[in-house]
């Protein structure tokens, strides 16, 4: 069983933190054989099965239904997150921006398969074992980068800025940065320090897309430990061994969206709840505390870099 999270602990995708970036996949290759035209991600089926967890595989091949192992919210929500994103990195390029950067970039396929303008620089940051086997795992799939995809294995707990700028990133030009389901598995404290070299990182107009979460009401996280526990003990009895509750940071932290506004950023966003609202998307079970976590995104018009 996981351990609960300390400073140092490392990963692979098929453990702890890694673990939880191929239970995503997992929901956007459902998502994606789905349909519907709202996000597709062609690459999701086939890294899920390449990590080899044997669940996973199932699920996001479709060879076993989702039914309670993977909840109907978390479907929709990948439906709605992933066009999000999607999007958020669409109209950046539209608007000129030639520099993106994917934090915690998992097994995100984006570098791959969004339409980037030319000359368009895409970085992904992640931990080298992560980096080193979706590239391979891509590679054999015989896919090719869309952009011009520059990696950076590094944890983020490091001096990943430093790393960054050594791969050829340029803090004078604008950038386009997510940090897409990452701070909760963030000390408040180490999400703050990432917000603030974003920040630091980036020249006017500069974007940046991830989610804000609102502090929890008394009770709340009880509850939520106690969904993600039911959801494990399901998986357990499927043979995929995780503790979800475990992986994560809980207590009070600083709210993302209004911590960015305070350095500089004009954004704008919704919930959860709102979003799959707007595309006709039930939000039938909420004991995970989705609805109310709200994408924000926007442009930094401080006089940083």
């Amino acid at each position: 069983m996981t351990s609960t999270r300390q400073d140092g602990d490392t990963w692979d995708l098929a453990s702890s933190v890694g673990a939880t970036a191929t239970m995503a996949a997992a929901a956007r290759a459902i998502a994606t054989r789905e349909g519907g035209g709202l996000f597709a991600d062609a690459f999701a089926e086939p890294l899920v099965r390449a990590v080899g967890i044997d669940l996973l595989t199932r699920l996001a091949s479709g060879e076993e239904p989702p039914g309670d192992l993977v909840g109907r919210v978390a479907i929709e929500v990948a439906k709605v997150r992933g066009k999000f994103y999607d999007d958020f990195f669409r109209e950046a390029t539209k608007a000129g921006i030639t520099q993106a950067v994917i934090l915690a970039a998992g097994l995100d396929s984006r570098a791959y398969r969004l339409p980037w303008p030319e000359g368009t620089v895409v970085y992904e940051l992640d931990q080298p074992d992560v980096i080193e086997f979706k590239t391979r795992a891509l590679a054999e799939l015989n896919a090719e980068p869309t952009a011009e995809r520059r990696v950076v294995g590094i944890d983020l707990r490091e001096d990943w800025p430093a790393a960054l700028k050594a791969g050829g990133f340029d803090a004078t030009q604008k950038t386009a940065w997510s940090a897409e389901g990452l701070l909760g598995y963030l000390p408040p404290e180490a999400q703050d320090r990432l917000l603030d070299t974003i920040t630091e990182l980036s020249a006017p107009g500069s974007r940046v897309a991830t989610e804000s979460r609102p502090n929890p009401k008394p009770g709340d996280e009880e509850k939520t430990k106690a969904g993600l526990n039911r959801i494990a003990e399901r998986w357990r009895e499927q043979g995929f061994d995780t503790d979800m509750a475990k992986v994560r940071y809980y207590g009070e932290r600083n709210e993302a969206a209004p911590y960015l506004t305070g350095l500089g950023w004009e954004l704008s966003g919704a919930t959860i709840a709102e979003l799959l609202s707007a595309n006709g998307l039930p939000l039938a079970d909420d004991s995970l505390r989705l609805s109310d976590v709200r994408y924000v995104s926007g442009t930094n018009v401080h006089s940083g870099g």
